[in-house]
């Protein structure tokens, strides 16, 4: 609907919403409302409204704020939701034992809260806290949210009492560790959820998350299955086999019976709907385990594939897998973005996936064909005894990465030569490549590891990006921080693999190396970029900091603008003040610094005339406050509009909604110190 007025729009969203079937997936959220995590089932982040704009961004003013310290036994520190707003109440998770809470939107007082002690299971849960959020759905006067408990269970509380359903599997619960297609061990399964459901046409899916894939314990593990409920009942109306079974298509990329007992590949990010078409998409994330693969040999589909599926079946739709055979943690981890856009004439119904690699794979969201030609390039072949490797990766060819790919000897810290030759001999120790270089082991005569930028949690991480359905613009936060990628035997009785992450220094074993030096061995350079004899090398660096500073260059974060319709990249820019230890350096005085960003992934919102993202990290200010700060940005040129102080740094995603002729603006803060609490801004 890119020739809809604003007006025309907004009222357009409002009657959707009284509508059994909200649609339009990709057009943004309505004015009055944000009715799913994401603002609309396609996870635009958008919203028309434009009362807050540029010209009067600084002069917001708090208009209520929700402490979550007492929502459970001890407070959080680690506050990620994104509420929902309907018909003037705002909906949340929060605090420690993950409760929900109904608020009145225009004062912040609180309506009712449930919760529930899941005791050992709730304590061995591999995602435990408040979550991200809940979902919503309506028909008449029933009225339900519905959550993820850290125990695993799916909950249904009536929208205005917070009373579980009784018609709604047992008293209002569905227990997601059965029905799964597998044994879990109801207690001890490893198995949860950070991310919400998503409802769309009376159809509730919900996906999985693990432990982290970096160190498993063994070779087998839950797999992560994706089911759609239905809404009223909870009942089980179908299950994707993220692994698939025998006999099914994406078996056979699982060599030596692997499929069989290999685990992960869930779908911890969030999940995306387009109605119309009926189709869900799924972001897959990689098996087990993340960085060595040996036991799981071949392509390995649905891993770290995005997955498109029927919504009333389950069934597999199309897919295609951005990473194959990762040995990365190239999760696809923040929602598929849905936006109708033209390219060169030609209306394409699109899905847009932001990534931990920093690449934003574009796809027509209808037959899975790729918007712009990817290819198949031929990546470097490690050495890790008993590893498999896929001689090829896809790059696509448009839009370009957002962010730092791979390290050179050109992307290292050089505000001073001194420290730039630090930076050099703390790269001598690691292997060097492009984007999709191999894992090493790891070797107390090196190299350490491979230095692998975007680092392994991204890039882009779980909150994702935002979309202007009005000009095809996407925004996209993304970290540009670095991680040594290496390789030890475990500890005795650690896990049954040969081969966990790690580093020899700190590893199972000290000294006498942790096995064969990898990858050609260490590659060794002086401040010119010319080798250097072995005798001038100092002791093996215990991290990635030079003198307390990042090892490579800033920015170390940003935010960037790529417009979807010609696949280029608009603007890019840091975001964040400069953090204290940048700033304050003593090497650094007298220097100019500018701006850096700070090495965070953000979640961004975009409405009728700003982008808006807040900081990750508090620093000091020329009033000596320290603070992190609320910005927001031209959403054209990238350019800093405004600013206001937080209470303190942003850990959930902004979202905005109108109400009583008022817009109002609502962030989740929670860091050291803070628990995590709502704030919400409003003009004076």
């Amino acid at each position: 609907m890119p020739n809809l007025n604003h007006e025309l729009r907004s009222a357009l969203f409002s009657l959707l919403l009284l509508a059994p079937f909200p649609v339009l997936a990709q057009s943004g959220a309505a004015a009055d409302a944000w009715p799913t995590y994401g603002g609309d089932l396609g996870h635009t982040r958008y919203s028309p409204l434009r009362q807050i704009d540029a010209d009067n961004f600084a002069d917001l003013e708090i208009a209520w704020r929700f402490r979550t310290d007492n929502l459970g036994p001890r407070p959080e520190y680690r506050f990620q939701s994104t509420p929902l707003m309907i018909d003037g109440v705002l909906y949340s998770t929060g605090g420690s034992r993950r409760a929900v809470f109904a608020l009145d939107a225009g004062t912040g007082e609180l309506k009712w809260v449930f919760s529930i002690d899941e005791g050992e299971r709730a304590a061995n849960a591999p995602r435990q806290l408040s979550g991200r959020g809940l979902a919503f759905w309506q028909q008449g006067d029933d009225r339900r949210v519905i959550y993820v408990t850290p125990g695993y269970q799916m909950i249904a509380l009536d929208a205005e009492t917070g009373r579980p359903i009784p018609g709604f599997g047992n008293d209002g619960i569905v227990d997601l560790k059965q029905g799964a297609d597998q044994q879990i061990d109801p207690v001890t399964g490893e198995i949860g959820l950070h991310a919400t459901p998503i409802v769309a046409r009376d159809v509730v899916i919900v996906g999985a998350a693990h432990r982290t894939g970096g160190n498993p314990s063994s070779r087998e593990n839950v797999k992560g299955f994706v089911r759609g409920f239905d809404v009223r009942t909870g009942e089980r109306l179908w299950i994707f086999h993220t692994v698939p079974f025998r006999g099914e298509v994406g078996y056979e990329s699982w060599l030596e019976g692997s499929a069989e007992y290999t685990g992960n590949t869930g779908v911890w990010a969030q999940i995306s709907v387009d109605e119309e078409l009926g189709t869900v998409y799924l972001p897959v994330e990689a098996g087990t385990g993340d960085y060595y693969g040996a036991y799981r040999p071949g392509d390995n589909l649905f891993a770290e594939s995005l997955v498109a599926v029927d919504l009333r079946t389950g069934e597999r739709k199309w897919h295609y897998q951005l990473v194959h055979h990762g040995i990365w943690d190239n999760d696809i981890p923040a929602a598929p973005i849905l936006v109708d856009i033209n390219v060169n004439g030609r209306p394409v119904k699109a899905v847009a996936q932001p990534t931990k690699q920093a690449f934003l794979y574009v796809f027509d969201r209808v037959t899975g064909e790729p918007v712009w030609p990817m290819e198949e390039r031929a990546v470097e072949q490690g050495d890790v005894p008993g590893e498999w490797y896929s001689p090829t990766q896809p790059f696509p060819t448009r839009p370009p990465a957002y962010d730092r790919q791979g390290v050179s000897i050109d992307d290292l810290l050089d505000y001073t030569p001194e420290l730039r030759n630090k930076a050099l001999e703390i790269a001598s120790w690691h292997k060097l490549g492009p984007l999709f270089t191999p894992p090493v082991v790891s070797n107390i005569d090196g190299p350490l590891g491979t230095l692998m930028a975007p680092a392994t949690g991204g890039g882009t991480n779980w909150p994702g990006g935002s979309v202007d359905p009005e000009t095809g613009i996407l925004y996209v936060s993304s970290n540009s921080s670095v991680a040594s990628l290496g390789l030890v035997p475990p500890y005795p009785g650690q896990s049954d693999m040969a081969y966990i992450q790690g580093n020899a220094l700190s590893g199972p074993r000290t000294s006498g190396g942790a096995g064969s030096s990898a990858g050609g061995g260490r590659t060794e350079f002086n401040a010119t970029g010319r080798s250097t004899p072995e005798s001038t090398r100092g002791d093996p660096p215990r991290s990635l900091l030079v003198d307390g500073l990042p090892l490579l260059k800033p920015p170390y974060g940003v935010i960037s603008a790529i417009d979807l319709n010609r696949g280029e990249l608009l603007w890019r820019i840091p975001h964040g003040a400069t953090p204290d230890n940048v700033k304050n350096h003593p090497a650094l005085q007298g220097l100019t610094i500018p701006r850096t960003g700070q090495s965070a992934s953000v979640g961004t919102l975009v409405t009728g005339s700003l982008l808006i993202a807040g900081e990750a990290e508090e620093t000091t200010g020329d009033d000596g406050q320290r603070s992190a700060w609320l910005r927001a940005y031209d959403k054209g040129s990238g350019v800093e509009a405004a600013a206001i102080r937080l209470p303190a740094p942003q850990t959930g995603s902004p979202m905005t909604y109108q109400l009583d002729g008022e817009q109002y603006l609502v962030i989740a803060v929670s860091g050291r110190g803070h628990p995590g609490e709502l704030v919400a801004y409003r003009l004076p």
